[in-house]
């Protein structure tokens, strides 16, 4: 049997999506930059989708950008605010559970003589509106202004919620502008700009049952920002490059269904992840929770096993067909523990004894009492080792 539970890393492109998506890449595919009536079809398919992903989003169609990727979104997001805003201040504020997508754009920007503060989380993964607060008022005692806040929605280790709309009202109090990465949450809990209040959000259409290769990037009328990539006028001179068109279907396509199903299935995925979370408690010592038990998402359940190597776990499920995420992949090929669990203050150990189970709406019942049933004697194998 196979079951993958990884759908935090991608997910399955659904039905619908792939249907919607499949003339773009034969009859209709002409250039959306052409004025001819192929590149009108495409045109038409691309602003539909923007469309869409407005709407999903509570903002207006002008406020929606297509990238090639979340990561390209968080990288025009972050290093763009703070390039496009730099005269008033180059002081960057972000967490230290952040996708590296944020991240390694905060350490290149440091490169380019911007400084960044990293703000600490909770045992429980979650940033405090009072240590963004006193954050700020620290840079600007310091003859600093920070110009760019950037702090994920969800967090893709843990599932931990952010408290955007908190944090937005306190960057806005000090002139600054928020960015939030909502590639996790974006199909799996209410995503309103408008409710959350943050100026720039980023999304990517691979996590929520929509294809590989393609973003979306909301900017609130009047933000700041200046190109990471440089060419045509494509998404207002900030994307240049050919849209993608089949992608950018895909997206518009995606992001309405999986909002449209999100409150009943949400409430089959928690279920089923309880369960998961029960059994195997029930069957295994040692069986810990990383990470708050309300207040993330409905599918993410990050557990530590004492006494085993997370590596070693990972393996040893795939083998039994079961794809599950672990650590962090670095350029040698082997596993990392979770830089978000060591923020948390879990030691490395104990991070490394860390597996995350994701899991989306294609997720059985009958897939998660396999795994329950399969996993008991590899722990109890990998202790005896």
């Amino acid at each position: 049997m196979k079951v993958y539970l990884d759908n935090n890393a991608t997910t399955a492109v659904a039905p619908e999506v792939l249907e919607a998506m499949l003339p773009y890449f034969s009859r209709e595919y002409g250039n959306p930059s052409r004025p001819h009536s192929s590149g009108r079809e495409a045109r038409k398919a691309v602003e539909d989708a923007r469309e869409a992903v407005a709407k999903a989003l509570n903002a207006s169609p002008t406020e929606i950008l297509f990238t090639g990727s979340g990561t390209e979104a968080d990288n025009l997001a972050v290093a763009g605010a703070a390039h496009g805003m730099a005269a008033k201040g180059r002081h960057v504020i972000t967490s230290s559970i952040e996708h590296s997508a944020v991240l390694h754009t905060c350490r290149q920007l440091e490169k380019c003589g911007f400084s960044v503060t990293y703000l600490p989380v909770s045992r429980a993964g979650v940033v405090a509106p009072g240590d963004l607060k006193a954050a700020l008022e620290r840079a600007e005692a310091e003859g600093k202004r920070a110009t760019i806040i950037s702090i994920m929605h969800a967090n893709n280790d843990t599932g931990a919620i952010q408290p955007i709309a908190e944090l937005a009202r306190i960057a806005h109090e000090h002139g600054a502008v928020l960015h939030t990465d909502a590639a996790q949450s974006a199909g799996r809990i209410p995503c309103d700009v408008q409710e959350l209040g943050c100026d720039l959000l980023t999304i990517s259409a691979h996590k929520f049952h929509g294809p590989k290769g393609v973003g979306a990037f909301y900017v609130r009328k009047g933000t700041r920002l200046e190109p990471i990539l440089f060419g045509g006028s494509q998404e207002g001179g900030l994307r240049p490059g050919t849209e993608d068109v089949p992608g950018i279907v895909g997206l518009g396509r995606a992001l309405p269904l999986a909002c449209g199903r999100m409150e009943s299935v949400g409430e089959q995925i928690r279920a089923l992840r309880d369960r998961l979370h029960r059994g195997l408690c029930e069957a295994i010592d040692g069986v810990g929770l990383n990470g708050p038990s309300e207040g993330r998402l409905a599918n993410t359940a990050d557990l530590s096993f004492a006494g085993v190597e997370g590596e070693s776990l990972l393996v040893n499920l795939d083998l039994a067909g079961v794809a599950v995420g672990a650590g962090s992949a670095c350029t040698s090929g082997a596993l990392e523990p979770s830089h978000v669990l060591m923020a948390m203050g879990l030691s490395r150990q104990a991070a490394q004894a860390s597996i995350r189970f994701s899991l989306s709406a294609y997720t059985t019942g009958e897939e998660i009492e396999y795994v329950i049933r399969v996993l008991p004697p590899i722990i109890a194998k990998l202790r005896r080792q």
